[in-house]
Parts: structure tokens; sequence; C-alpha cells
């Protein structure tokens, strides 16, 4: 379940998709007024619903995506710590710097 204030997607790729039609959406609708009228302006809602809201929603998303899984918020005694997770990926990384020396 998301956590309330999440606009992370799934994946990089989605969420950049997702910024390609929201972006490409609200300049259409401000470009093609001259050839399409205020009906261009359609396109807009379509914007904003890919950006969910605006472009910094999309901008704060894209950097929770980026960071999902890579970085880990613990909070004990009213005090929180950011730290860097141990996955798998790390381990290996950290297997081979140590197999090198």
């Amino acid at each position: 379940m998301r956590e309330p204030g999440d606009f992370a997607s799934a994946s990089v790729p989605r969420h950049l998709a997702r910024g390609a039609v929201g972006f490409g959406s609200l300049a259409a609708s401000v470009l093609l007024i001259p050839l399409t009228g205020p009906v261009s302006l359609l396109l807009a809602p379509v914007g904003l619903l890919a950006l969910r809201g605006c472009p910094l929603c999309w901008t704060v998303g894209l950097a929770q995506t980026l960071s999902r899984g890579r970085l880990r918020r613990s909070c004990e005694d009213g005090r929180c710590e950011l730290t860097v997770a141990r996955g798998p990926a790390q381990k290996e990384v950290r297997d081979r710097a140590a197999a090198r020396t």
C-alpha cells in the first residue's frame, strides 16, 4: 500500500514515461492554441493527471523512485537516521573489492 505523499512509480522507465506524457500534454495544450483554439486546453488535465498534480510532484516522485530501495530511514527514541541499504548488489560489489585486495 502506498503511503500518503508517495509520488514514486514502480520503476524509473515508467516514471520517465509518465513525465513525457505529462510534460508533452501540457506543452501541446499551450502550443496548439493557435491551430485548434481553446479545444487544445483539454490536454492540460491529461498532463496534470500524468504528473500526479504538478511538475514539482513529478520531480519529487522521480527522486523517490531513484532512492527507493537504496536508502533506509529508521527512527528510534524520537531520533531518525537515513542510511544506505545493504542489498544483494551492494554485497556483491563489496565481495569483489575484498577479493581484489
